[in-house]
């Protein structure tokens, strides 16, 4: 290179994620997984672009008179277009071009990333997975509580443990009936201010929400928010609709039946959530796995009926050491608005996405095996480069017998190579020098307990090697496969 050439700095964009090895792997195994439940519920896989042009993203998306608000978008022959900024608006587009080749009802699961050109910050990316999956063509709530059902089975299925998560269902037509109970039209301003404040009940509490109903809330910096205005007696009937018992659904429906009495749109939302349940219910998903809660807003301007989200429940460490909820890693709901840009025509749609790398922190946070981590790997150390086909030749069977297994390729010594298989994180390293191989044995060293037992026995070294049996084992060289599948099943 010149001299006179000017060295380029290596740098990632901000809101953007280098990924290496299991961090790499981790969103692609969760997805298998997760597909695999929704192929086995009858829903098909769909691939889309990753560019629509802008105008097809939807009113519910970024706004098109300002078309590099919120998504990443370029001009072609004077047509705007934009990467996606979901996966639902590309459904959408599709099941409206297709609308006469696809069977109705219309089932599909999608995954991939998907862009945002949004302010970055700590765990909130420009660039991240979505695994989504929908059924277009049925109004019926069964629809929904399947979507539930499936989604409880696919946290199964890479690692979350069924008493580790949970749903929570409302309708965004009861919640309409509660405000056209009290005065709040479509129209009324107040409407969207009134749905903002019970969205913020679990962080700001009963009383932090009937502020913002009434006149207004100062926050802990002395910030005022301005409420919605509401009159006393319009607070308390929406406050007693947010803090309705959830412990169960049974009992959820019969409070809401009281509160909406007989407001059409709000008994159209109770019939939904009645039906859900029954489904619900007939599929085994009781009131701790899936509970009414009538505090769940979700998408604003987005959902027009049944919303849900799923919660990790087990609780993790934040950084000032107190237990704290994970939260949501999924929601969804019912939109019968989004195609009818493209047809004209209302058609009923409901799906339901999970976001696939705040999972891969979730197994982080959680310890969770399953989907999302990587098979645990060994190393063969390489004593003789002279002996390179031996070492291979190991691999090769542990491979075959399904381990995941490497030859160490570098130059170095066994103090550095075993140094490198503490940098892979690997579980087990297989040595034979020349005394294991003039002996017919290889030695099996078990570097996750070598590191445990380390930590927890320090300095003191005649411990450590009363220990070292369970640490390091020699096998004869034709059991070596089985060997190390019995050392990783301990």
């Amino acid at each position: 290179m010149s001299t006179e050439s000017k060295l380029v700095t290596p740098e990632r964009p901000r809101g953007f994620a280098d990924k290496l090895g299991d961090d790499a792997g981790a969103e692609e195994r969760i997805v298998a997984a997760v597909g695999r439940v929704y192929e086995k519920w009858g829903f098909d896989r769909l691939e889309t672009p990753a560019i629509e042009y802008t105008g097809a993203l939807g009113k519910f998306l970024p706004d098109t008179d300002r078309p590099n608000e919120g998504v990443f978008s370029f001009q072609d022959d004077e047509r705007w277009l934009s990467l996606r900024y979901d996966l639902t608006a590309p459904l959408a587009r599709f099941a409206a071009e297709n609308r006469d080749a696809l069977p109705k009802p219309f089932r599909r699961w999608q995954s991939g990333p998907v862009w945002r050109n949004e302010k970055p910050g700590p765990g909130r990316f420009r660039q991240f997975v979505q695994c989504d999956a929908d059924t277009v063509g049925s109004d019926n709530p069964a629809s929904d509580a399947e979507m539930i059902a499936m989604a409880g089975e696919a946290l199964e299925a890479i690692g979350v443990a069924r008493d580790g998560y949970q749903f929570k269902i409302n309708s965004r037509r009861i919640l309409n009936g509660v405000l056209l109970g009290i005065g709040l039209g479509a129209e009324d301003k107040a409407r969207l201010t009134v749905m903002r404040a019970i969205d913020k009940l679990d962080r700001i509490g009963v009383e932090g929400v009937a502020a913002l109903l009434g006149k207004g809330r100062k926050d802990e910096s002395g910030d005022f928010t301005l409420g919605a205005d509401l009159d006393p007696a319009s607070v308390k009937k929406v406050i007693d609709f947010v803090t309705l018992p959830t412990d169960s659904r049974a009992a959820v429906l019969s409070g809401l039946e009281r509160i909406v009495g007989d407001n059409d749109e709000g008994r159209a939302g109770l019939v939904e959530l009645t039906g859900i349940d029954a489904v619900l219910t007939a599929l085994g998903v009781d009131d701790m796995r899936a509970r009414i809660d009538p505090s769940v807003v979700r998408g604003l301007e987005y959902y027009t009926g049944a919303v849900y989200e799923a919660e990790l429940t087990a609780p993790v460490e934040d950084d000032t050491g107190r237990l704290v909820r994970f939260g949501s890693v999924g929601g969804g709901g019912r939109y019968d608005d989004l195609i009818a840009r493209f047809t004209g025509e209302r058609v009923p749609a409901t799906g339901f996405s999970i976001g696939v790398s705040r999972l891969v922190a979730a197994q982080k946070a959680l310890g969770l095996g399953g989907a999302g981590r990587a098979d645990p790997l060994v190393i063969v150390l390489a004593m003789d480069r002279d002996r390179m086909g031996d070492y291979f030749a190991i691999a090769n069977e542990l491979r075959g017998g399904g381990v995941r297994a490497e030859v160490y390729l570098g130059g170095a010594g066994m103090k550095a190579q075993l140094k490198y298989a503490d940098k892979r994180g690997a579980s087990i390293a297989v040595i034979q020098g020349g005394d294991e191989l003039a002996k017919g044995i290889v030695t099996l060293k078990d570097l996750k307990l070598g590191a445990a037992v380390a930590s927890k026995l320090g300095e003191d070294r005649e411990a450590y090697a009363k220990a070292r049996e369970q640490v390091q084992q020699e096998i004869p060289r034709a059991q070596v496969v089985a060997a190390v599948q019995q050392m990783l099943a301990r």
